[in-house]
């Protein structure tokens, strides 16, 4: 009885905390169906649609310039997150199991950088991208995010945990260090690398601070970019559903990608060791 009565207290606190936690969501998406007229005439906000509507992503993708800002926002995620991915996994496999002078200085040196603000990282880069007339550009966009310093601890810790017996019974038997890596120690990573991938594609697309700095030009606006012009120029401020149909949009992806992934974040954070 004791049990049963800590089971019931236990998921009736959950759900309140997902009522909490889901409720923003589902505001928005009852926003985004109401008509404009609708909801201006609402005093007392209703929690359902009597009368939904598709009208509000029809005019978000026609009054501003959404589906560049979306085609934009799927080029900047995917080159950069393969990018980044080559060079992740390769300084990863350096510092796990190559040997050269000053390794371990230059990886404490690469964990230091962990330590400095984001913003001196900003300005610092701002001022590189500039000098190279690089604004307005997708190479100013992409070349710096191409690398992390956390993402490549992460994958050498996971690497390191694969026995090094492998690693020099496969150069015994004269397999190259690329052929190792491929054939051995990404498949056995495999859900760390996933990890790394889907969380460097949120960052991708939620990035916002660099893009706005960077980019003045229509043209190369990411959705988050997007959004805030929709806001500044008025339409947001005017017809709020329209508004939260574009964050509707914009937000699908994502939670698309968590609900297909989530067993493999889950496996690549929790992962604490390796099998065999």
């Amino acid at each position: 009885m004791k049990n049963k009565t800590r089971n019931v207290i236990i998921y009736a606190l959950l759900s309140i905390w997902a009522i909490i936690v889901l409720f923003p969501f589902y505001w928005m998406i009852l926003t985004s169906i109401k008509s404009y007229s609708s909801y201006n005439s609402e005093y007392v906000p209703k929690f359902i649609a009597l009368s939904p509507t598709v009208e509000n992503y029809v005019t978000a993708f026609t009054a501003v310039p959404l589906a560049k800002y979306f085609f934009n926002t799927i080029v900047f995620t995917v080159v950069t997150t393969g990018m980044m991915l080559v060079v992740v996994v390769l300084s990863a496999f350096a510092f796990a199991r190559l040997d050269f002078k000053g390794k371990d200085l230059l990886f404490s040196l690469f964990l230091s950088l962990m330590m400095i603000p984001n913003e001196l990282v900003i300005i610092t880069n701002f001022v590189t991208i500039t000098n190279l007339n690089m604004r307005n550009t997708f190479s100013g966009l992409i070349l710096p995010s191409v690398t992390s310093v956390f993402y490549i601890y992460l994958l050498k810790e996971n690497f390191e945990q694969i026995p090094e017996n492998i690693y020099k019974a496969a150069k015994v038997d004269g397999t190259s260090d690329f052929r190792y890596l491929f054939r051995v120690m990404i498949p056995i990573s495999k859900p760390t690398i996933v990890t790394i991938t889907i969380l460097k594609v949120i960052e991708c697309w939620n990035s916002y601070v660099w893009p706005r700095l960077i980019t003045d030009d229509q043209n190369y606006f990411l959705v988050s970019n997007g959004i805030q012009e929709i806001r500044e120029n008025g339409f947001g401020r005017e017809n709020v559903p329209a508004m939260m149909a574009a964050v509707v949009v914009i937000s699908v992806p994502l939670v698309i990608l968590f609900l297909v992934f989530r067993d493999k974040i889950m496996e690549g954070v929790a992962r604490g060791g390796t099998k065999g």
